[in-house]
This record gives structure tokens, sequence and C-alpha cells, in this order.
């Protein structure tokens, strides 16, 4: 299926290439955007056939954030704004969750400039692979508006004073310093990136999909546990993950020296 916004591209193994088609306006998360996002994503989720997804781009920006023209806009309204500002940023939030709790793995592919909500994006992606051009920045205090949403995903990813750095100073960071701080897994050449991401994403294709899913929720939730909440949690977790079939199948190839035939169940 083809969008003039979102191109959507599933292969032989699964992967699921959603790429921002939105140059003009640096791929900006405006109402459009982010409603093809939300919409793919939730298609995804329930789509039996997508193994894993792949968030990239088009144009020399990843994603410039909000589209701060669209923002301005919406401040002709009596209320200055107040209605309209609040769905948005619940619609660009319930995204970014959506990105989370979506059980089959994301994997963010930057070629270009990530800035406040677009490196919120990237922050939310389960994995993230860069170009070595690529950069990142929250810059809304050069404009009098902190980062306060994109803080969300970013201190989830980078130590404190990684992200308070971040969020104060809204200097760009290349992409060497974001894989060191932990915002980007790794930095590749430019003509690499894509045939990099690939093929981590066939690697995790391959993988039961009934596990990646029971992993990825479970990471995300025992997160915001105390240690005695996520161990219950986790071994809860295992249980079950014992119990279904692709566990008894994997384990069962394993000790029998055999490729293990998933059921995704």
């Amino acid at each position: 299926m083809q969008d003039d916004l979102l191109l959507h591209d599933l292969d032989q193994d699964g992967i699921l290439r959603l790429t921002l088609n939105d140059p003009r306006r640096r791929n900006a998360l405006s109402e459009a955007m982010l409603g093809r996002l939300g919409a793919a994503l939730a298609g995804a989720a329930a789509d039996p056939a997508v193994r894993v997804i792949v968030l990239a781009a088009n144009g020399p920006a990843f994603c410039a954030g909000h589209d701060l023209k669209e923002l301005t806009a919406g401040r002709a309204a009596p209320d200055r704004g107040r209605a309209y500002f609040a769905r948005v940023m619940a619609q660009c939030s319930g995204v970014m969750q959506a990105i989370v709790t979506c059980p089959r793995p994301v994997i963010a592919e930057i070629a270009g400039v990530a800035t406040a909500a677009g490196c919120q994006l990237v922050a939310s992606c389960d994995l993230a692979i860069a170009a070595e051009g690529a950069t990142f920045s929250t810059p809304g205090v050069h404009i009098g508006l902190f980062c306060s949403t994109p803080m969300v995903a970013l201190s989830r990813n980078v130590a404190p004073k990684h992200a308070m750095e971040m969020l104060l100073t809204g200097d760009m960071t290349p992409a060497a310093r974001a894989a060191e701080i932990g915002l980007v897994n790794r930095v590749v050449p430019a003509d690499r990136l894509t045939a990099t991401v690939m093929e981590m994403a066939r690697r995790i294709a391959s993988k039961s999909t009934l596990t990646l899913a029971t992993g990825k929720s479970a990471f995300y939730a025992q997160r915001e546990m105390t240690l005695a909440q996520a161990y219950d949690h986790a071994s809860a977790v295992m249980v079950e993950n014992m119990l279904a079939r692709d566990a008894e199948e994997g384990i069962g190839a394993f000790i029998e020296k055999r490729p293990p035939q998933w059921q995704d169940a």
C-alpha cells in the first residue's frame, strides 16, 4: 500500500518498512502524519504477516518534530489554542506509546536530522541505527518551548545528565555521540545504512513473533517497577513463555541440534 505521506513496503521476510515521505516539510509530525503513523502501527500490530517494523524517512531530515506553522495556526481559537495543543500533544504521545506497546520490534533508520519530537520518535523505537552524518537535538529551549514530551522518551534511553544536557542546551548531538550515550545502537556509513538495518531486521524476523512480543512487553513493563516487582513480573512471564508451543519447539530443536520450526504460538 502506498500513501502520500507514509510509504508502506512489506517484504517476503515480514519486514514492514514505513517511510516518512514529506521531505518538503522535513517529515514534520503534522496531524496528518501522526494519523498515518498511528493507523500504520495499529495495522501492523494486528497483521500476522508483519514480523519487524523499520521506520525510515525520505529527504535530508529524518523528522523535524511538530509542524510549528500548523501549531501556530491553532492560536487563532478563542482559547489561544489550548484545546488544540492538548489534542495534538495527546495524539503525538499516543503514537509514541503505540511504538512501545506494538508487539512487533520497531527499528529506526536515521539518515538525517532528528529534532524535537523527531528525536522523541527515535528514542521511542526499540532499536535505532544512524548514518554517520545524522544529528539529533531537542532544541525547544531556543524558541521558548521546553521539549517536555520528547524528554519522556529521551530520559528513558540515556542517562539523566546526558538527557538534561540535550534538553537544556538544545545543541546538536552528532551520531557518534548519540551512540556513546545510548540514543542509537550504532552508527554506520551512509551507503551501508539501509543494508545494515535490513540485515538486523531479518535476524530478528527469523525469531518467533510470540517470543519477541512476550519479551518486548515484559521489558517495558518491568522497567517501571521496583526490583522485587520486576522479578515477580518477569518470573510470571517466564512461566507463561515456557508453556508456549514455540518455547517447547525451540528448546527441543536446540537439544536435537536442528533448526526450530516456529508456529508463532
